[in-house]
């Protein structure tokens, strides 16, 4: 992860502008999709802004975390 977000920040920083002044948050998380769902993952980002006026990002986020079993600290994961 650590070098994805390196060399990304590299590539988005190159673009110029405003990009010059992009970092990757701390943290960071990681859900696999199968092929099988890739559309309706395209959709949710499309749709990403109207859904999120319905359920805060922080709210699904936990909510996914739940779902898969997975622990987590509030104060590593906002901050």
């Amino acid at each position: 992860m650590k070098e994805i977000k390196r060399v990304s920040t590299k590539w988005i920083q190159e673009r110029g502008g405003l990009f010059r002044q992009f970092h990757w948050q701390a943290g960071y998380g990681c859900f696999s999709v199968s092929e099988s769902k890739a559309s309706a993952v395209v959709r949710y980002i499309a749709h990403q802004e109207e859904h999120h006026s319905k359920i805060t990002f922080q709210e699904e986020y936990r909510e996914w975390l739940r779902l898969h079993g997975q622990a987590w600290d509030e104060d590593y994961v906002w901050d």
